[in-house]
């Protein structure tokens, strides 16, 4: 018998068993999408969002589809209260769905509408970066922490000057995260989708002259869904993605390959 020569290697597996996630935004849109993602994983996923009662009906349909969830009401702008919630809790994955936009001409944008998104997209997802990894790194736990960013966070875009402006903070947040925090075997990366179909984005493709802009822009022709986003938040949470930190992944149908 010939003797073997060739080691066959293995994908590292998706699977997120025994895991413990905390997804921000959890109560609807992309992050719904990503708290069923890691559920489908096998995780507990700790669903988080300002609001009690719907929070309270997503982990309610996620028990009855038969996964591990949790609700825990939070707001991450408001950094006293998310400490007081998260510091010392262990996460292995965390997810920050939790954004917000205020569009208009830059010429009227509002100190009000800035520090509004700044203190969100920014201010919140730098201290929710900060928290949970603090305790990671206490606990010796190797993590992945994502955020969910924008392809604004790559681009520019009309009426779309602080939205732009606090994706591309975020972009090189996570750059110096991923490096202060690599010994610690702890991962920072962001997801950039493109227009993904939810309630609020609806109210912009409701348009049909915004539509077709935004449809030319696709190179892929056509609006991403939330299932779009599920596979990629999956791999960075798993081990297949073990080797990747302080990377941006884009899940917009080449909107930025110009």
């Amino acid at each position: 018998m010939k003797e073997k020569t060739v080691t066959l290697p293995r994908t590292p597996s998706f699977r997120l068993d025994g895991r413990r996630a905390l997804v921000a935004g959890a109560s609807s849109g992309i992050g719904l999408g990503c708290a069923v993602a890691l559920a489908e994983q096998g995780a507990h996923v700790v669903c988080a969002a300002r609001g009690a009662e719907r929070l309270a009906e997503v982990v309610a349909e996620m028990t009855a589809a038969g996964f591990s969830a949790e609700a825990m009401v939070l707001d991450i702008a408001d950094v006293p209260a998310m400490e007081a919630a998260l510091g010392g809790q262990v996460f292995d994955v965390v997810v920050n769905s939790a954004g917000l936009a205020r569009h208009s001409p830059a010429v009227e944008t509002t100190t009000a509408d800035y520090d509004m998104v700044m203190g969100v997209n920014v201010r919140g997802a730098y201290f929710l970066s900060a928290i949970t990894a603090k305790a990671m790194i206490a606990a010796g736990t190797k993590g992945s922490i994502i955020h969910i960013s924008s392809q604004m966070g790559h681009v520019g875009g009309i009426d779309r000057a602080v939205y732009c402006a606090s994706k591309h903070a975020l972009e090189g947040m996570v750059k110096s995260m991923a490096i202060e925090w690599g010994p610690h075997q702890i991962r920072v990366n962001t997801l950039g989708p493109t227009f993904i179909r939810t309630p609020l984005a609806e109210q912009t493709l409701a348009i049909p002259e915004r539509r077709a802009w935004i449809e030319g822009m696709i190179k892929l022709g056509r609006v991403g869904e939330i299932e779009d986003i599920m596979g990629a938040v999956a791999y960075l949470a798993s081990d297949a993605s073990a080797l990747v930190t302080g990377s941006a992944h884009l899940v917009d149908g080449g909107w930025t390959a110009d």
